[in-house]
């Protein structure tokens, strides 16, 4: 039986102490976790906590994205893609973006892999990253922050060669999504990963939403599963089933009726703020939120074991 520890020790806090102490008004925030382990109800949170002029980093802006949004939280969004998850689209991000409704949403646009060499750079603290795959793309026509540099070496037929490069960025607070941590911030994670890892060394500070919180032996057990080291965590949040409507993997399913629901309720003004009202702002926290769906509805989400074979580590006789 796994063995959990007391969640008042080490960096352990609430949620709305975490955005309290670490988001701030015209704070660049990155919310990173690919498809998988979203951290929707930390967007939540800031919402509640109504945060403004919010520069928001994430590579695939989404739901979360557009929920923020739609609460007045971001400026600018910086992204390689947005979407609704190949079940739609976002209603209010393209009202801000097509007709500046309410007004201009700022948007720096990158492709997959230009959001991983940003992510990278930061994390090394490079002042650019060199990348060859915006050959033949329009991309550096619209974003002047994808730019070209001469090589200082040369290209293979001897010549002189210049490469697309694209600069830093360093988060402000990286908030990512996880399925357990110790009371450290030892973070692991398992199934579909993303770029969580880059994004917090990039960031001046992190903070780790996990599933659970287990003992640190359960951490040491396996540790080639801890993506994030504790000394890059400032912060670990305890919230169970705060990827909904994404999925933690071995914990509960993708909703994919809600993906499938939310172009039609993005799309409508009125019911997008009715949404939020009884869904983000009329819940105290995220637990509320869980409670209110019920048992039933997580029922439908459960599932079931499938576990991987032991791994034997070794230890010194």
């Amino acid at each position: 039986m796994r063995r959990t520890v007391d969640r008042t020790a080490g960096k352990v806090m609430s949620m709305r102490e975490a955005v309290a102490t670490f988001v701030h008004d015209g704070d660049t925030v990155s919310l990173e976790g690919f498809t998988h382990l979203v951290p929707t109800a930390a967007g939540h949170e800031i919402i509640r906590q109504g945060r403004r002029d919010l520069t928001v980093v994430r590579m695939t802006a989404d739901i979360v994205v557009d929920q923020m949004l739609a609460a007045g939280c971001v400026t600018r969004l910086v992204s390689s893609f947005v979407g609704n998850s190949s079940a739609g689209s976002l209603g209010k991000l393209r009202r801000r973006i097509e007709h500046a409704d309410p007004e201009p949403l700022a948007f720096e646009e990158y492709s997959h892999y230009g959001m991983v060499c940003r992510y990278l750079a930061g994390a090394q603290r490079l002042p650019f990253y060199p990348l060859r795959s915006y050959a033949g793309s329009d991309l550096p026509a619209v974003n002047p922050g994808i730019r070209q540099v001469v090589s200082p070496y040369p290209a293979a037929d001897g010549g002189t060669e210049r490469i697309h490069v694209v600069p830093p960025v360093n988060p402000d607070v990286t908030i990512v999504h996880a399925q357990r941590a110790d009371r450290r911030g030892n973070t692991q994670i398992w199934g579909l990963t993303g770029v969580q890892a880059e994004a917090v060394y990039a960031a001046g500070k992190a903070v780790v939403v996990v599933e659970e919180l287990v003992a640190d032996e359960v951490v040491r057990s396996d540790p080639n599963r801890t993506l994030i080291p504790a000394h890059a965590v400032d912060a670990v949040v305890v919230c169970p089933r705060g990827a909904h409507p994404s999925f933690a993997q071995g914990y509960y399913d993708r909703d994919n009726a809600f993906y499938r629901s939310w172009s039609a309720i993005s799309k409508d003004p009125a019911r997008l703020r009715a949404w939020l009202a009884e869904w983000v702002y009329g819940t105290a926290d995220h637990a509320e939120y869980v409670a209110r769906l019920g048992e039933g509805f997580w029922a439908g989400l459960a599932v079931g074991e499938a576990l991987s074979e032991p791994v034997n580590y070794g230890r010194r006789l």
